[in-house]
């Protein structure tokens, strides 16, 4: 189960500032956050590990509710027999060596948002005086990449930063990113010949993956890693990863459960509270309802490895977790083809690392390994 804690208002990927204005702050408290870890722990079995997530707005706008709310979890730990890990998501302008060095004490994991290049980056990462923040996040960038050199970047794509995805993308790999976790602004206003200009830039990246993959460096590209695996493994990574409620919930600031991220503030998607509980059977009904085959989608030769089953790409682009956008239903269509074309190019290729990473289940494992010991040599 992962919990997460929304310690700031929730902030949509659609929004034009991405430095919340601490005078319009919702802030979750102490208790709050103490209850979400005790239901955290509640609703884990005996011997498992729960997630905490923090999440924003931007959650280090609240340094010390997260370092109060770890201490809590892991008294936690010593007296109920939960276990919980940590992970961050946040624009990283806040990020200094002293947090760093506080959350490698604490494994925290942190994911940064970095939105590529300059012209892609600073068209919606600004501060609350309008000013671009690429310049400042480059030098964060390079302090979070040093005390974890693992750490995942989230790139979101607009309709007016599509041209700039490719070298967006090897502009954060040249950063030193090696998790490129990268998806599309599904609310935002697409057009034919925006989605034409994405499938020339994925185009651009595969043949990135291609000369990265056959120089045997090891990275992970989201769009073409989700979609190789689903042909290989048979797995559809929604639906594997958070079912929608099932194994995430999602809390806000007073304490209100959401099934994921996209549904915060929405009171017609609420689960209960940390103080009452989770309402199981609302719970439940939600999940059912969203693995339902969609209408649309029974006659399609690709349904089964496409994300319509994910209820929060549904909700952010249309509203409800009923009817799939056109705009995310045109990308996978467009996405597919080429990412089994390069898995075919590299397979024939018998590309050593291709085959580790797509057909070793041990591979994430191994390369751990193999790093460390490169480290100390």
């Amino acid at each position: 189960m992962h919990f997460t804690l929304h310690v700031t208002n929730h902030c949509n990927m659609a929004c034009a500032y991405c430095y919340v204005d601490r005078a319009n702050l919702q802030t979750m408290t102490f208790a709050t956050a103490c209850r979400a870890v005790d239901l955290a722990c509640e609703l884990t079995p005996r011997g498992n590990s729960a997630g905490i997530i923090f999440f924003g707005g931007e959650p280090l706008l609240c340094k010390e509710l997260i370092c109060e709310t770890i201490a809590y979890a892991n008294w936690k730990e010593k007296r109920a027999g939960c276990y919980f890990h940590y992970k961050m998501t946040t624009n990283g302008l806040l990020l200094d060596e002293d947090f760093l060095e506080y959350a490698r004490r604490n494994n925290l994991f942190i994911a940064l948002s970095h939105d590529g290049i300059k012209a892609a980056h600073d068209k919606y990462r600004r501060d609350t005086k309008g000013k671009g923040t690429y310049e400042t996040l480059a030098e964060k960038a390079q302090l979070l990449l040093a005390a974890r050199p693992y750490a995942p970047v989230l790139l979101t794509v607009n309709p007016d930063t599509a041209c700039y995805y490719a070298e967006s993308v090897e502009y954060l790999y040249q950063l030193g990113f090696r998790y490129l976790i990268c998806s599309l602004n599904y609310a935002a206003a697409w057009r034919e010949d925006d989605l034409e200009t994405l499938a020339g830039q994925y185009r651009k990246l595969a043949d990135f993956y291609y000369r990265l993959t056959l120089a045997e460096e090891k990275f992970y590209f989201s769009p073409f890693e989700v979609k190789i695996n689903s042909h290989i493994n048979h797995k559809t990574y929604c639906r594997e990863r958070c079912e929608l409620g099932l194994k995430q919930l999602s809390v806000a600031p007073d304490g209100r459960l959401y099934p994921c991220v996209q549904f915060v503030g929405d009171d017609n998607y609420t689960l209960g509270d940390v103080f009452a509980g989770v309402n199981e059977a609302r719970r439940e009904h939600l999940y059912r309802q969203n693995d339902k085959e969609k209408e649309t989608c029974r006659d399609c030769a690709v349904r089964k490895r496409c994300n319509h089953y994910c209820g929060c790409l549904n909700k952010q682009a249309t509203g409800s977790i009923d009817l799939v956008s056109p705009v995310l239903c045109a990308h996978e269509r467009l996405l597919l083809p080429l990412a089994d074309k390069l898995a075919e190019r590299l397979f024939q290729k018998r590309s050593a690392m291709f085959l580790q990473k797509h057909y070793n289940d041990y591979f994430p494992l191994v390369s751990l390994v193999e790093d460390l010991q490169k480290s100390h040599i």
